[in-house]
């Protein structure tokens, strides 16, 4: 009977702990997810920043908000039509401003225009897979660590100058075994990917795991049905991130 009760004492305890790791982790995550509290406020001003996923083939000549032409036909451009579809009483102005093959220097170098004078109230950021990805095709020199500065100083800026502004901070993402993303990404990937959550944690942001996202999709599409070559999305891909993105609005 004393070893009976011994077993079950230490059960319960393995238990209880493994409930609290559990907890623990799925706290993190809703943490993370949780961020900025976003809420669509009045006259509230919506941008969009990144690079090709996020430009998916906008006119860049168009810089108006609200505008299909300006949008291009990626993930921005479905969450903005939701967006300007359900607050239609709230008077929003949704701007795209992504840029195919931009990495964080190339937003630094643009912010001012690009960013701070549009004022946004809520700021959407998705960089990260040119700055890995141009190391691998063009032998750039970049790492993880260095991107993590880089974008803390886009950052620093942006709070500098919008120091109440909402920041959405988006995972680059990569499907494993479609075209582009091969074995020869990873682990080193990996370090990009842990550098936004860090990034996301540190400044209070709304982290948005796509990785995530698109892993969980495999179980209903192939890599390749989401992604046209594992980085550039689908039709479908598109309204994936899409519906992940306006989930974080409560």
């Amino acid at each position: 009977m004393e070893t009976r009760r011994k077993f079950l004492a230490k059960s319960l305890l393995t238990i209880g702990a493994a409930t609290i790791g559990t907890k623990a982790l799925f706290a993190e995550e809703k943490s993370l997810k949780k961020g900025g509290n976003l809420r669509i406020q009045q006259n509230d001003i919506i941008l969009f920043q990144g690079d090709s996923i996020t430009d998916a083939g906008r006119k860049r000549d168009n810089l108006n908000p609200n505008d299909t032409g300006a949008f291009g036909h990626g993930y921005a451009m479905m969450a903005a039509a939701t967006l300007l579809n359900k607050y239609a009483d709230k008077n929003i102005q949704v701007y795209n401003r992504g840029i195919s093959g931009n990495r964080v220097p190339d937003l630094i170098n643009r912010w001012d225009t690009d960013a701070i004078q549009l004022r946004p109230t809520i700021l959407s950021i998705l960089i990260g897979v040119n700055d890995f990805w141009r190391t691998v095709d063009r032998g750039a020199q970049n790492t993880p660590q260095q991107y993590k500065q880089q974008y803390q100083q886009l950052l620093d800026t942006t709070l500098k100058q919008l120091p109440q502004v909402k920041l959405i901070i988006g995972e680059p993402f990569g499907v494993k075994g479609v075209k582009h993303v091969t074995d020869a990404w990873y682990p080193n990937f990996l370090g990009y990917q842990e550098a936004a959550k860090e990034i996301a944690k540190e400044y209070n942001a709304t982290f948005l795991p796509y990785q995530s996202v698109f892993d969980k999709a495999a179980s209903r599409g192939a890599g390749d049905y989401w992604t046209t070559d594992g980085v550039h999305t689908s039709l479908a891909g598109a309204n994936l991130m899409a519906e992940a993105w306006l989930s974080l609005i409560k």
